[in-house]
Order: structure tokens, then C-alpha cells, then sequence
């Protein structure tokens, strides 16, 4: 068997149905993200299992322009990570503080988890329609795997065993990179759970069989070894950013109107033009002095426009808020025309004390 080494994810599911399967060969996504962020060891590690696990999520989605957000807020010395997958395998994703290093552990692996530290892991699924779905919950043990699998199960009431591995090489590139998610269905007979448990209890770990030259479908043989199964589809992943000039822009002017006057103002003293950075890829862009009065005096009109609404409402409020009152001759409230009528004989209409019909009389009594 020809052995690729493409990054994609393979989707399988057992024969029977009960059991589904996604495998991911992520070496190249990983070493991008590594390299556009310049991480260090722990936290390229970090970042390429968060990427890894995004994959999972993208290929998940139902429609191309679907996108699902991971993020990660820890205490620990690596900050906050997040990952941005789609359905068409573009994956980005970022950490606040690549330049971490910790001791490795006594078997000689990376500290990922106290790297990490408490926190918790939130899912945005963003579908186009309505508010984005979130769910959040605490971290396991900050080593990516656990928690996602944990993720699975409260939010998705979903069995699941998540398998992700990152290998650093000694000149500090990611060497081998790769995942599995495998989730039992319900349904699933007895004998079937049984044996994928002893099947993963007995796995090499996911980035050694990539370093090892394991394709996909060797990987899930020896995942669903004695479960049959096959292939359904298999996606080609990529490190792509969807950043532009343009979303940029609205980055800056989503700073605020004294903010943004504030930094033209800044740069236009030291005659210096505005550089911005995107955090998921490292792309800059940069706007002059003319492209942020323009950002200023659009933000200074619709400032203008809320304050004219707003004092429109308050005027149609005044309005509704006057207190009822009684028309009557010499009523000033403009709201009608008092017209007087001398009533004609024989003229249908109501008699009244002051009437001048001359068709009756009033008396006292």
C-alpha cells in the first residue's frame, strides 16, 4: 500500500452502523500552525492537538459555509488557544503564548496539561442562522483528549474516545501529527464495545503510528480490529485563513469612536502608518493616516445618527405621554376645529336645557 504523506481526515463507520470512525493524518496542518506562530515545543504540541480535534469538528458540519470554533481558557503559562474548522477542511487556530517551555514528564513526553492548567473548553457551532450554538465545559486534565471526549459526552450525551498526538522533532518542527474520534452509537452490541476497548487499550500512541508510516486505513484497523467497517469519505486538510483587509478593518473599527481617534491621532503626530495583525495566521496589514479618518468620521456619523434617533424617540414619547384632557369651546390643544350651529325648527336633534328650537319649554320645579 502506497503510503501518502497528505494531510487528510478519513469518516468510516462499521458495518452495522453502530459504531463511527474519524481518522486524520494533521503532520503538515500542525507544522504550519507551528510555524506561523513560531510555538515552541509545548505549545506547538498544544495548538496541533487543538487543530487535530478542529478537524473532527469541521468534517461534523453539515453545509460549506458552516464553521465551528474551539477555545480554550486556561491558567496555566500557554494562555488561551482557539481553532476555527470548516466543512471543506480549513482549519486556523491560534496561542496567546507560544514561547513556553516546561520540564517534560519522567516518560520523556510533553507537559501539555500543566501547561494548560484549569479552565474550560467552549464549542461555538455557527450554522448562518440565529445565535451561534455554544457549549462549555470544564476541563479534564488540559491534555486536549480528555476534555474533548468529555465535551462529547455532556454536551452531545454522545460515548466517544479521542485520541490526539503531537510529535516535536529535535530541531523543534512538528515531525508527526494525528488523531482518531470514535464514537459508539447506542445501539451498538455488547461485544462490539468490548472488544474496541481492548483494542484502544492495546493502541500505539496516534503520533507514532503517523511517524511510523501507518496510513489511514492502517490506522483504523488496528482501531476497529475484529469490528468491520469501511471508508465513506475521505477530506483533504489544509492551514487556511479567511482573514482580508477588509475584516481588518473591522477589527479596528470595532475599537470604538475614542479608541480609533485616539490611535489616528497618535499616528498622525509621528507621521506613521497603523499596522494590524491577524492572530489566527500572522498575516499584517496596514492602513495610513487617510484610511483611519475615513474609519473616525464614519464611526463620528453614525454616532451622530444613534444621538438624532435616540432624541426622536424621546420627543415620540413625550408625545404619547401627555395626559388626557376634555375638548371643549376654547380647547387650545390643536387637535380639532370647534364648529357652532344654530339649530334650525324642526331640525332633528336632542333637546337640552338652553336649547333655541322654540319647540318646547323648559320649566323649573
Amino acid at each position: 500500500m502506497v503510503k501518502s504523506k497528505a494531510d487528510f481526515c478519513l469518516r468510516g463507520v462499521s458495518e452495522d452502523g453502530s459504531v463511527k470512525l474519524w481518522l486524520a493524518q494533521t503532520t503538515e496542518l500542525c507544522e504550519e500552525g507551528r510555524r506561523r506562530h513560531d510555538a515552541w515545543s509545548v505549545g506547538a504540541a498544544a495548538l496541533g492537538r487543538l487543530l487535530t480535534a478542529g478537524v473532527f469538528f469541521g468534517q461534523n458540519l453539515k453545509n460549506e459555509k458552516d464553521n465551528v470554533t474551539l477555545r480554550i481558557n486556561g491558567d496555566g503559562p500557554l494562555g488561551s488557544l482557539a481553532v476555527v474548522a470548516e466543512a471543506n477542511g480549513a482549519v486556523r487556530g491560534f496561542v496567546a503564548n507560544p514561547h513556553v517551555e516546561m520540564p517534560r514528564s519522567a516518560d520523556g513526553n510533553l507537559t501539555v496539561g500543566p501547561a494548560i492548567g484549569k479552565g474550560t473548553l467552549t464549542v461555538i457551532k455557527d450554522m448562518g442562522f440565529g445565535e451561534p450554538y455554544s457549549g462549555t465545559v470544564e476541563l479534564v486534565t488540559g491534555e486536549i483528549g480528555d476534555d474533548i471526549a468529555e465535551y462529547f459526552v455532556e454536551s452531545e450525551q454522545t460515548a466517544s474516545a479521542v485520541g490526539l498526538g503531537v510529535q516535536i522533532a529535535p530541531d523543534g518542527t512538528v515531525g508527526a501529527a494525528g488523531g482518531f474520534l470514535l464514537q459508539v452509537l447506542p445501539h451498538a452490541d455488547e461485544m462490539v464495545i468490548k472488544q474496541l476497548e481492548f483494542n484502544l487499550a492495546n493502541l500505539p500512541s496516534v503520533s507514532q503510528m503517523v511517524a511510523d508510516g501507518f496510513t489511514l486505513e492502517e490506522m483504523g484497523n488496528e482501531i476497529m480490529l475484529g469490528v468491520p467497517w469501511r471508508e465513506l469519505t475521505r477530506t483533504p486538510l489544509s492551514y487556511r485563513c479567511t482573514c482580508s483587509k477588509e475584516r481588518l478593518r473591522g477589527a479596528l473599527i470595532s475599537l470604538g469612536y475614542k479608541e480609533l481617534k485616539s490611535l489616528y491621532e497618535e499616528k498622525l503626530a509621528a507621521g506613521e502608518e497603523t499596522e494590524v495583525l491577524c492572530r489566527f495566521c500572522g498575516d499584517k496589514y496596514s492602513f495610513n493616516t487617510d484610511e483611519l479618518k475615513e474609519m473616525v468620521d464614519e464611526l463620528d456619523k453614525e454616532r451622530f445618527r444613534r444621538f438624532a434617533e435616540s432624541l426622536k424617540n424621546q420627543i415620540d414619547l413625550s408625545e404619547v405621554a401627555k395626559p388626557a384632557h376634555q375638548h371643549h369651546d376654547g380647547c387650545t390643544c390643536g387637535c380639532h376645529d370647534h364648529e357652532h350651529q344654530v339649530i334650525e325648527v324642526g331640525e332633528p336633534h336632542e333637546h337640552h336645557d338652553g336649547c333655541t328650537c322654540g319647540c318646547h319649554e323648559h320649566h323649573k320645579h
